[in-house]
């Protein structure tokens, strides 16, 4: 069996997120969205709440199952039986960011792959800080995020 890891804070999921999903589900077959606690950030929604968020919006893809984790990403890959990570790109700098972390993964565990994928030219510009900022001042996230997930996280910047 094919597994694959596809792991990031999701804080929150958006549509570019959902575009390389969609996509990387057809490479595995199990896709692991995993929710990667981050001691360096402070997210607006819990780990709980961002399990429960990408399962909302992953419901429509059969061959997805959402995880968390906290620790070394390579030790989660190994725990998951998998040696494929995905990695979505937006811009070169994502990509510079994305490939020091995909060498110093692959120091470690030269046996993990990484899996970079551009996400599609109509989200590219579209971010989980960038949603919330525009959230906040009130600007429209119609299309930028899933549609069952909107007045979850209007909600959510209105209370914070």
């Amino acid at each position: 069996m094919r597994i694959g890891v596809c792991p990031g804070s999701f804080d929150p999921v958006t549509n570019g997120h959902l575009d390389i999903f969609s996509r990387a589900s057809k490479m595995f077959d199990v896709l692991i969205v995993a929710v990667f606690h981050n001691p360096n950030k402070k997210p607006l929604f819990t780990m709980e709440e961002r399990v429960e968020m990408l399962n909302l919006a992953t419901y429509d893809i059969p061959n997805i199952k959402v995880d968390s984790f906290s620790g070394l990403l390579n030790d989660y890959v190994r725990r998951q039986n998998s040696s494929f990570i995905v990695r979505g790109l937006r811009a070169l700098s994502d990509f510079e960011y994305e490939f020091q972390r995909a060498l110093l993964i692959k120091k470690i565990d030269p046996a993990i792959e990484t899996i970079f994928m551009m996400t599609s030219s109509e989200y590219s510009f579209i971010s989980s800080s960038g949603i919330k900022e525009l959230a906040k001042f009130g600007g429209p996230i119609t299309g930028l995020v899933p549609v069952c997930l909107e007045d979850k996280i209007i909600q959510r910047i209105s209370e914070s």
